[in-house]
């Protein structure tokens, strides 16, 4: 093969040699018709859902980036203070690196959902059908998923707008919410509500992304694969 080097494949190459054929192939694919009915409806809702799900997953890219600086950062600080004897450590990056870090799994958990990146434990799931696997994972996302997705989000959602500012009775005291929201009890802290607005959300969009899944499930067991956009692994991922 052209892109091996020594004896040994050169994984670049490799890699770049795989996103060709993927390019081609997906230049040479025929264009998806879109049909009417509620199998059109169906797949219209689901790339509307996933459309946010590839925006958050981006997002959490990005986020790798800055707690990856803000971790560097708190690191140099620390030892350079340690070497000139001087407090110089920031309290306010700490606790934005943390709150950075937390928000990068809770925007990427529909994305994680999305490409199937969970590892299961049923060694023999890879020799199911796809109307099988449907019917399973259908079952499971309606009977337990969604229902702990809406118990979790019901709980969450007082406690979220408490964080913000919110109070007891349910009223606001101003629209402004950065006046009242909740502070950090610690010296240098950031807010806390903004965070804690953060976990609900993350919750909310991975609950939409359950509801997509239930729709691709729903599109295989019609006979419409096509629509579904299922992800797609060679070998399954196992859990010893």
């Amino acid at each position: 093969m052209s892109w091996r080097v020594g004896g040994k494949p050169d994984a670049t190459s490799a890699a770049e040699e795989l996103l060709e054929d993927l390019t081609a192939a997906r230049e040479e694919a025929e264009p998806l018709e879109i049909p009417g009915g509620i199998a059109g409806l169906l797949y219209r809702m689901r790339v509307v859902i996933e459309a946010v799900t590839t925006f958050s997953g981006r997002v959490s890219w990005i986020l790798v980036w800055v707690v990856f600086i803000l971790g560097l950062f708190n690191v140099v600080t620390r030892y350079v203070a340690r070497y000139i004897e001087t407090d110089i450590i920031i309290g306010e990056i700490f606790d934005l690196q943390w709150m950075v870090f937390g928000a990068l799994f809770l925007l990427a958990l529909n994305y994680g959902v999305r490409e199937g990146v969970n590892p299961r434990i049923d060694f023999w799931w890879a020799d199911f059908s796809n109307k099988r696997k449907a019917k399973i994972d259908l079952t499971i996302h309606l009977f337990l998923f969604l229902p702990f997705l809406y118990m979790s989000i019901q709980v969450l959602w007082g406690w979220a707008m408490t964080g913000m500012g919110r109070s007891f009775d349910g009223s606001w005291e101003t629209w402004k919410v950065w006046e009242i929201w909740e502070q950090s009890t610690d010296a240098g802290g950031l807010p806390r509500g903004p965070i804690k607005l953060l976990i609900l959300i993350g919750f909310i969009l991975m609950a939409t992304q359950i509801v997509a899944e239930i729709i691709k499930q729903i599109l295989v067991l019609m006979d419409r694969e096509d629509l579904a956009g299922v992800a797609i692994h060679e070998a399954p991922l196992r859990v010893e």
